[in-house]
């Protein structure tokens, strides 16, 4: 099997990459994987069959055709800038999240078209996609009504894979992905790296910046979940989904509070006291915008899982960055 990552330089996409090479999907053995991202990314430790990396822009006229050109069985498309970026710059924004991922799904085509290739088409796309006046709980049946240019985009995304697997021309399933938490490396753009950075910073005995206030809940689960949930769905039988691939995934839904409450019972009050409360009303604008908690029933019927308590995604992280030591 060919698998082909998009974004393989980012936490998830290194992850995915180290996890596919450590342990194999239930099928087909994987024999070569692509990772390709805008930063060139690195081939992952220990895997025994063909990594070709490179460094190339998915939006670049001829990008796609190239990428797609050896014809993948399974393709990540986790390629993104975050939400905060998005925001600030609206050009840069579509021209990544949609027309990146156009560029791509046409590539497909052109490709099907010719001779009938159809590839499993694994899209990552996010929780940002609801906005406005939604319920406290959303289920699989609320409309997707976006507030953000990061949540338009992806919606759009959804759109297209939706429609081009309609049409046969991939095996898609778009997962809706829950904030990543606890997100190991340094902060990124996205509105929402505070809420891992309130808890990674205190772990290793550095301050953490808090911008809204405690009461502020939101959707979350740990980047060893999120791997999960992108190994699942390259084994799902796609025929599952009819004509709605996208699903939002499981997570938990927590308050900033209770974050801070399982770092103090997990590492104590002295990393607690590291956290330091700095309000920023543009970050507390978008974050109030987003989905708080979510009844995934599709997603849990077709076997996805996640944690239980926000203690178990702090032990995660330390059993998987700092080597089981807080």
């Amino acid at each position: 099997m060919h698998v082909l990552i998009l974004g393989a330089a980012g936490m998830i996409g290194r992850k995915l990459a180290e996890s596919l090479a450590a342990r194999p999907l239930d099928g087909p053995s994987i024999d070569t994987m692509t990772l390709a991202d805008v930063v060139l990314p690195t081939a992952p430790a220990g895997f025994t069959g063909s990594a070709e990396t490179l460094a190339v822009d998915l939006a670049t006229p001829g990008a796609a055709q190239s990428l797609v050109s050896s014809k993948p069985d399974l393709i990540y498309h986790l390629a993104a800038i975050v939400s905060g970026e998005a925001e600030a710059d609206l050009e840069k924004g579509y021209r990544v999240n949609l027309d990146g991922t156009r560029a791509l799904l046409d590539a497909i085509r052109h490709q099907h078209d010719r001779d009938g290739w159809t590839p499993r088409f694994v899209f990552a796309s996010s929780n940002a996609v609801f906005g406005g006046d939604f319920p406290d709980v959303i289920g699989d049946d609320y409309i997707v009504t976006p507030q953000t240019s990061y949540g338009t985009q992806k919606a759009m995304c959804e759109l297209l894979l939706a429609d081009y697997a309609r049409r046969g021309i991939v095996r898609g399933i778009g997962l809706r992905l829950p904030t990543i938490c606890v997100r190991p490396g340094k902060p990124n753009a996205a509105a929402s790296g505070f809420f891992s950075g309130i808890i990674r910073e205190p772990l290793a005995g550095l301050e953490a910046v808090l911008p809204v206030p405690d009461e502020t809940r939101h959707w979350m689960t740990s980047p060893r979940s999120a791997i999960g949930f992108l190994r699942h769905a390259a084994t799902l039988d796609t025929t599952t989904l009819g004509d709605r691939p996208n699903l939002s995934m499981p997570a938990l839904s927590v308050t900033v509070a209770e974050q801070i409450a399982a770092l103090e019972a997990v590492a104590g009050p002295k990393a607690v006291a590291l956290i330091r409360r700095v309000p920023d009303p543009t970050i507390a604008r978008i974050v109030a915008g987003w989905a708080r908690a979510f009844a995934p029933e599709r997603a849990l019927s077709l076997g996805f899982t996640a944690e239980a308590s926000f203690e178990q995604i702090i032990r995660a992280h330390i059993e998987d960055e700092l080597g089981g030591r807080a």
